[in-house]
């Protein structure tokens, strides 16, 4: 079986698990497991020179599938997911080490630490204080840990396709169990906002995320790894799907983050081609308009317009709403005040969403929410976190999907914080070290005359 082969036979593998967790849920927690011990195996069993592939696929996997494992009640714990990406890159270490350039990531999880001295001192607040650590804190361990590892590391541009098929496949489980879930839109639409319904019952800004990933995945599978008609076809279905489940969230944030994503990675995939692949370039993006185009369509007739109104800022009668940011301006102010109150070293961790007004509410911006927290030492951890990928890339310059992979991060915090693995794993692969194939130089035999 080919790549290609392998690759269809897997998502339509997927396709089938999302219509048996609908009906029957508790197999989400079977195929929980199964995930679980096959890639932790994989990671040990697999030779010195593919672990590193092996623990970036095991950690991508479990990214896509953490938002499903989450609605269907699948995972032991509500932040499973981000703990065994830790524990894989923790595997990942054992086996490979780390690299020698990684101390500014040292410094960063170092830097976490006082905030959780300052939060212990706050016990008085009613509330679970591990449960609450570990929902903030777990993403951030997760990007540190993640970068330690992934930096600088060595891998093969296929390797970063076959990493985000693995990612893909999660997602389209949770697109066919979302299509099942609520097939119709039309029954359990009311107004423009945020659908829980057609998120599965689930938290909109994650799955919109999550699906946004998916359109991210799928678009590079349609330039990069689709070389038959037929394949083209078959991405382009399930982008289309994708797209649309994502769309009738109602939730902007992960289809916005998505756009930005794509668009960073065109911009440079487009730049750094040759001449001639810049043609096939274009005609594949022609594809990919065309399929956002039919997205959208879709999901402005199944919506009644209403997806028109929610991207346009209006309610559903039409009138333009005073607030375009939802109310997370108000937290952001919130948590602004917070760091100036308190600019040394913060109010602690976890203990933002306790600082409005009594109000039990959770941040949707990391960067205010790390300011407030930590106080000055959140200065320095973004200083690390914009600048140690920058100056990596001002030495290595290889990477594609450098400023795609960032733009995610970056999007993402910026609307869901760290809710989720995502950001925290996307930010780690853009400080891998990719390696290009090179084609074999052909040269003509010379023969002598005699």
């Amino acid at each position: 079986m080919n790549d290609d082969s392998k690759y269809i036979s897997l998502i339509l593998v997927h396709v089938l698990i999302g219509f048996l967790i609908y009906a029957f849920k508790p197999l989400s927690k079977f195929y929980f497991f199964i995930a679980v011990i096959f890639f932790a195996g994989n990671i040990i069993v697999a030779p010195k020179s593919k672990k590193t592939i092996a623990v970036m696929t095991a950690c991508a996997y479990f990214v896509g599938a953490e938002v499903l494992f989450r609605m269907t009640k699948g995972s032991i714990a509500y932040e499973a997911s981000k703990y065994l990406v830790i524990l894989f890159v923790l595997l990942g270490m054992f086996f490979k080490g780390i690299s020698g350039r990684g101390y500014p990531y040292f410094i960063y999880l170092i830097l976490l630490v006082p905030s959780i001295i300052i939060a212990s001192l706050d016990l008085d607040v009613d509330a679970n204080f591990r449960t609450n650590l570990a929902f903030v804190l777990s993403g951030p361990v997760c990007l540190g840990l993640g970068s330690l590892f992934f930096l600088d590391r060595k891998v093969k541009h296929k390797d970063i396709i076959e990493m985000l098929a693995y990612l893909s496949m999660p997602i389209i489980t949770m697109a066919i169990y979302l299509m099942v879930f609520n097939p119709s839109i039309k029954d359990t639409i009311k107004n423009t906002a945020s659908n829980y319904v057609s998120s599965g019952g689930f938290g909109p800004n994650q799955v919109s995320t999550i699906l946004g990933l998916g359109v991210f995945t799928f678009t590079v599978r349609l330039l990069i790894k689709s070389p038959t008609i037929f394949l083209k076809l078959f991405n382009s279905f399930f982008l289309v799907l994708i797209a649309y489940r994502a769309i009738i969230t109602f939730s902007r944030g992960g289809v916005v983050a998505a756009i930005i994503t794509i668009i960073a990675f065109l911009v440079i995939f487009y730049a750094k081609a040759l001449p001639k692949v810049k043609t096939k370039i274009i005609s594949s993006v022609i594809v990919l308009i065309i399929t956002m185009i039919v997205s959208w369509f879709i999901s402005s007739s199944t919506t009644m317009g209403l997806i028109d109104k929610r991207y346009t800022n209006r309610d559903s009668l039409g009138r333009e709403k005073q607030d375009l940011t939802t109310g997370r301006a108000e937290l952001v102010f919130n948590e602004l005040e917070g760091f100036i109150e308190n600019p040394f070293l913060g109010i602690g961790a976890s203990n933002t969403k306790y600082h409005r007004e009594g109000r039990s509410v959770v941040t949707h911006n990391e960067l205010t929410r790390l300011l407030s927290e930590h106080g000055i030492l959140g200065v320095f951890i973004l200083l690390i976190l914009i600048f140690t990928p920058l100056s990596y890339r001002s030495t290595n310059r290889k990477n594609i999907f450098f400023y795609a992979f960032l733009a995610f991060w970056f999007a993402t915090i910026n609307h869901s914080a760290m809710r989720i693995a995502a950001p925290a794993f996307f930010y780690a692969l853009a400080l891998l070290d990719i390696e290009y194939e090179k084609r074999p130089i052909r040269r003509k035999r010379i023969v002598a005359k005699e």
